[in-house]
């Protein structure tokens, strides 16, 4: 296999990680105001024309031990490609299940979704399982797969190899265009992919959308057997469980949405194919990034430098120089080092406080003072398929996007007026979508508020640079009974930034069904720059041990 000889090569895989994590997830601005008691359940509304497409009886899955997951079981489960045609062409979904430890009765199975959309859930689950309270590993099967679409489902592959694939990553610039001629470069490269993907299988292109995923997945729940949907979705899963929630709003058990979307300005309201702003900035991800930054860069100052390598001693002096940096490097790049692609690596490191948050201090620093820092480690080997078309498959078919690309400098520069650097990281982030050939043939785009068999726990932390904590009031406000579990606290989920207190709230939930106190706050277990830390064995370059971790889902969006 060929593997590229410039940052774009094994550095390259990162930087797709760090992208499809910025493209993945939905999110608004973090607003710190006091949470009040769920909105009251609205009248019902009645649901789609085309309404939850009746499926045959799913069959049982067949179990066997997974070859790559010691402990774990694969199965693999069939689906119509569309529902509303079931006799038709069948799609592959790739299952996974740890069983229930005991010695306590079996619950049922909770099904996990990591993210994305993309996010292959039969790598996220070995790699998490251990997270999950202990109770809920006792009671439940927990249970993942991979979307339609994604990793070992039927999945959208536009280059034959992943050296092609590699190959067209060459062409785009590393992070985000900067100048006319890096703009040329990307959009024209984006073009060609959308032409490569329609030319390889436009029929699947049509047929990866949430609403799709939504009716696999209660297809799964049929397969083993439960009669109502026990489930855990991080961002982007959680506008899988609002869609899943109002398509089958009689099938909820217990639904846990953890770093929220806002489902209606996913799908903008169900208006116009040509919008103005792009998912993200309509949503105020770039917004909502610059908050979480600050807080990066305040707490960074007021700990100083024995605990954060980047400390300028106060917070505000931290801020300048952070600003001065960002101004050099575009002025002159160090190295492979270019501005586009540290603000991208700014971005993804702040998805986790440990160890995201420290390795992001030691790169900025590293580039402050004119050293190298550090690369990810390259894996060994052959490079796997990078699979990034798969994120923007799901996306671009059924979240609006502006369809011209010549409008997205333009909104680079809105963002960064309003938001800073992030700002135009998170507007290129949906150019793909401007020329992206397929529009999903099923596409749920509302009403939010059916009434479910059980109420929602919605959970978000208020400084999350990926889904911040006004996509967890809008979810609320919308589904027709939630109840929102506030986290004081930073970074992109309760999952990588852990708090026991959210973890009693979740298993009381998911096994007693008993919902927090509305109002309740919780904090994380670790406090940003807690403690020293040396430079960690591996630096956030390209990709970062924070949004590496998110690669799976993100964000993951």
């Amino acid at each position: 296999m060929h593997i590229p000889r410039s940052p774009a090569g094994r550095g390259r895989f990162a930087a797709v990680a760090v992208a499809a994590t910025i493209c993945a997830c939905v999110l608004s601005a973090p607003a710190p105001a006091p949470v009040g008691a769920p909105a009251p359940a609205r009248s019902p509304v009645p649901g789609p024309a085309d309404g939850p497409a009746p499926a045959d009886a799913a069959p049982a899955l067949v179990w066997s031990p997974c070859a790559e997951a010691p402990g774990f079981d694969c199965a693999t489960a069939k689906a119509p490609l569309d529902y509303r045609r079931p006799a038709g062409r069948a799609v592959d979904l790739a299952v996974i299940r740890h069983r229930a430890t005991g010695p306590a009765p079996r619950l049922g199975t909770l099904f996990f979704n990591p993210g994305g959309p993309g996010g292959a859930g039969t790598q996220a689950l070995p790699q998490w399982y251990e997270l999950f309270p202990e109770e809920l590993r006792q009671r439940f099967d927990i249970a993942s797969w991979d979307p339609r679409g994604v990793g070992g489902s039927t999945a959208v592959h536009c280059f034959p190899t992943a050296d092609e694939a590699y190959e067209w990553l060459e062409r785009i610039p590393f992070g985000f265009p900067v100048g006319e001629s890096e703009t040329e470069a990307w959009v024209d490269a984006y073009s060609d992919l959308g032409r490569l993907c329609e030319q390889r299988d436009p029929e699947l292109l049509r047929h990866v959308s949430t609403t799709d995923t939504a009716r696999d997945l209660d297809r799964l729940r049929q397969s083993v057997g439960d009669e109502k949907l026990s489930f855990l979705g991080v961002s982007y899963g959680t506008f899988l469980g609002a869609t899943y929630a109002n398509l089958f709003p009689d099938k909820v058990r217990a639904m846990v949405l953890d770093s929220n979307i806002d489902p209606r300005a996913w799908v903008d309201g169900a208006a116009g194919a040509n919008p103005r702003l792009t998912t993200f900035l309509r949503e105020d991800v770039d917004l909502g990034s610059a908050a979480t930054l600050r807080q990066f860069l305040d707490h960074c100052g007021r700990t100083g430098a024995d605990r954060c390598a980047f400390s300028a001693g106060s917070p505000e002096a931290t801020r300048a120089k952070f600003e001065r940096l960002m101004t050099r490097l575009q002025e002159r790049a160090q190295g492979s080092w270019t501005y586009a692609r540290t603000v991208t690596t700014v971005l993804s490191g702040l998805y986790a406080i440990d160890p995201g948050w420290y390795d992001l201090a030691w790169t900025l620093e590293d580039l402050w003072a004119w050293r190298p820092p550090q690369e990810p480690v390259a894996p060994e080997g052959p490079l796997p398929y990078p699979a990034f078309e798969q994120i923007e498959a799901i996306r671009c078919s059924e979240s609006p996007n502006p369809r011209d690309p010549r409008r997205f400098p333009e909104l680079a520069e809105f963002s960064y007026g309003r938001a800073g650097d992030l700002g135009r990281a998170v507007a290129w982030a949906s150019e793909p979508c401007a020329t992206w050939p397929a529009t999903a043939a099923s596409r749920y785009a509302g009403p939010w508020n059916r009434p479910t068999a059980n109420p929602v726990l919605v959970v978000n932390t208020v400084y999350d640079p990926a889904t911040p904590y006004q996509g967890a009031l809008a979810m609320t406000r919308q589904l027709a009974s939630a109840r929102l579990l506030t986290v004081e606290g930073y970074g992109h989920s309760s999952v990588v930034n852990p708090s026991l207190c959210v973890d009693d709230h979740e298993r009381r939930y998911l096994v007693d069904g008993v919902l927090p106190p509305a109002g309740t706050v919780c904090r994380q277990d670790v406090r940003p720059f807690s403690e020293s830390r040396p430079r960690g064995g591996v630096g956030t370059g390209g990709g970062g041990t924070a949004g590496g971790t998110r690669a799976v889902a993100p964000g993951g969006n």
